[in-house]
């Protein structure tokens, strides 16, 4: 049986995008060819020059991801000397910046800032999930967007498709004969935008909900009660002041650059 062999994974940060490759480069052997040893936050050539010096035997393997010039330039004068090396990201690097002309910053482990960019879509779409249908009302100040309307206006999949762009959405239904939440009148109005369609839509896609849940709700579908419904909702959102947005005949992403565009334009003359 062959000896596994160890491949070395060098890096001035966590060594993360070193090990995926070289995952992936080993998963196309023997699954007992080789193990994977990172070997992150080497900041000097002389602590460079040390880790090759304690881990290279007769058949070292190193994968480095260095950012920094002088680790790359002090790698590649080892693998000369050698050390069996390759660099991940040099040549990717110096290929953006020849066609680009833009300079790299050579910041170690930059990628985890656009890693944030994740966590936050995550905690955007649990804030929306929290705040969906009118719950949790007393989380509405913390809402970058407060989606109001009557029921089956697209509030709730426009508050998720708004909240994987990484806002925090909190939507809250317009019922008939029910007093809206004493908080929404409380907000900057224009953080709250008001879902408006028609009549005969609403009638369509409500009679088209009944039949699917095999049941009648009276005045659900009924166009005079549709028809009063929504004007007692404008009247509402005529009360808050707030930017009022139509959903009929339009897909979500269309709605939603809408509100985006709203809510930018804003933030911006603040």
């Amino acid at each position: 049986m062959k000896e596994t062999l160890t491949i070395h994974v060098l890096s001035d940060s966590l060594g993360e995008t070193g090990e995926t490759v070289a995952r992936a480069v080993s998963a196309q052997f023997d699954p007992d060819a080789f193990r994977i040893e990172r070997l992150p936050k080497v900041s000097t050539p002389e602590e460079l020059r040390e880790a090759v010096s304690a881990h290279c035997g007769p058949h070292c393997i190193f994968f480095y991801t260095f950012v920094n010039d002088a680790l790359r330039t002090e790698m590649g004068m080892l693998a000369m000397k050698g050390a069996n090396a390759v660099d991940l990201l040099g040549p990717a690097v110096e290929l953006l910046h020849k066609v680009s002309g833009f300079e790299s910053t050579g910041e170690a482990g930059a990628i985890r800032r656009t890693d944030q960019d994740y966590f936050d879509r995550i905690d955007a779409m649990e804030f929306a999930v929290r705040h969906d249908d009118g719950r949790n009302e007393e989380g509405l100040p913390e809402a970058d967007i407060v989606l109001i309307g009557v029921s089956r206006t697209s509030k709730t999949p426009l508050s998720m498709y708004l909240a994987f762009k990484g806002y925090r959405v909190a939507n809250v239904p317009l019922a008939p004969g029910m007093a809206p939440p004493p908080e929404l009148f409380e907000l900057d109005p224009r953080r709250v935008f008001g879902l408006i369609t028609s009549a005969d839509v609403l009638m369509e896609i409500r009679t088209a909900r009944m039949s699917e849940l095999g049941g009648w709700v009276p005045g659900y579908a009924d166009r005079e009660a549709i028809e009063l419904e929504l004007e007692e909702a404008r009247g509402v959102m005529r009360t808050i002041g707030c930017i009022i947005v139509r959903t009929e005949d339009r897909a979500i992403e269309e709605t939603a650059r809408e509100i985006t565009a709203y809510l930018q334009g804003y933030t911006t003359k603040d």
